[in-house]
């Protein structure tokens, strides 16, 4: 079971990296394991690309032999754990993509659900997220999806948007010259080498597209964004990142002038067919607290309707509008917190301030935005 995993792994994600990560392992492993699983079998099931690993005729022919056995060894374990008295509705299983609202997140659901085993998958991957919710192997997923570079998303899962189109910002070297600009205009970094990481989707893709629509052709590296603070404080790389983005010694976050780059951050759960909402009309109230827009058409589902997952919390069924809810405090929480994405939703104005109580006169002097806001 554990190598028909890996293969459906590898070919969801369409990568070993992505794969090994999904997996909990190290892309060597991984490697070494799909070896041996060649080897036994007498022929090659991936084919190595410039893209990715795609499925060989080969493998294609195992996959769909290997996918149904999988979904039964799944409902396999369910049922048995439900017999065994170890029911789903003891677990919470959440999944994000890297962003610092998940820790204020977690307290609010421990909180909210003291008695459930609250879990959480970090992946650089919204595809793959996106995937486990699909899988019923993650109740509920925070993605971010780059404009220009839509998401997979599974047919059934379903989307509740936080905010329809954040801003990225730029980390560079406080010694760089446009480090001393509040706001950073791309012809300022067109010089500066550009750094994304491979690893999340739509990064590359979108960036590139961008820079191309301002006429400019930087050299773009790869590499990982958790180790890119060195390179990016010794003014070798400039790299994107999220405005709630902590400050480093060396580096310097400043929004891009005319927010060239952005995201779309949205809350990911199973759909059913009857949507429901709190007695209280929490669904309603989480979209006009975010200011979520009207719901976007997927395959098979309205995305951002209401509506509950199968029962996995203590005591009662899965209420994503809750857990939505709780999202959108931890994220006001942590973007009012970062101080440049705290500019920059003062003087946008930004529909995330919307209930929040209006800044003092003082903390507007404290923010530098008393007079009127201008941004050269």
């Amino acid at each position: 079971m554990r190598h028909l995993r890996a293969l459906c792994a590898i070919a969801d994600t369409g990568s070993l990296r992505k794969a090994a990560r999904q997996l909990g392992m190290t892309q060597p492993s991984l490697t070494t394991q799909l070896r041996r699983i060649e080897n036994t079998i007498g022929g090659r099931l991936f084919s190595r690309e410039v893209t990715g690993s795609r499925p060989t005729p080969l493998g294609r022919s195992v996959l769909c032999r290997a996918r149904p056995i999988v979904a039964e060894m799944n409902a396999l374990v369910s049922e048995v754990r439900l017999e065994a008295g170890q029911t789903a509705d003891a677990r919470l299983r959440i999944g994000s993509t890297g962003s610092r609202a998940v820790v204020g997140w977690l307290r609010r659901l421990r909180a909210r659900y003291p008695d459930a085993d609250t879990t959480i998958h970090i992946d650089v991957s919204a595809n793959a997220l996106l995937q486990m919710v699909a899988a019923n192997q993650l109740d509920v997923a925070f993605v971010h999806e780059v404009e220009g570079a839509p998401l997979r998303v599974p047919e059934g899962v379903e989307r509740r948007v936080l905010v329809e189109r954040e801003p990225q910002f730029v980390a560079l070297a406080e010694t760089h010259p446009a480090a001393a600009r509040p706001v950073v205009r791309l012809a300022e970094l067109a010089a500066d080498q550009w750094m994304v990481d491979p690893s999340v989707d739509g990064e590359g893709p979108g960036l590139r597209r961008v820079l191309a629509a301002a006429g400019l052709s930087p050299r773009v590296v790869y590499g990982d964004y958790l180790t890119a603070a060195d390179l990016v404080a010794s003014g070798e790389v400039v790299t994107p990142c999220q405005p709630t983005a902590r400050s480093r010694q060396g580096v310097a976050v400043r929004p891009l002038h005319g927010d060239p780059l952005t995201v779309r951050l949205f809350l990911a759960s199973r759909a059913l067919p009857a949507a429901r909402t709190g007695a209280d009309g929490s669904a309603a109230d989480a979209a006009v607290r975010t200011g979520a827009t009207e719901p976007v058409p997927d395959a098979a589902v309205r995305t951002g309707a209401t509506g509950s997952a199968p029962d996995t919390t203590a005591g009662a069924s899965l209420d994503v509008d809750a857990l939505f809810g709780d999202l959108a405090d931890a994220y006001f929480e942590i973007a009012w917190a970062s101080a440049a994405y705290r500019q920059w939703l003062v003087r946008n104005e930004s529909p995330l301030l919307r209930f929040q109580e209006p800044p003092t006169r003082e903390e507007l002097d404290i923010l530098g935005l008393a007079g009127p806001a201008e941004v050269s």
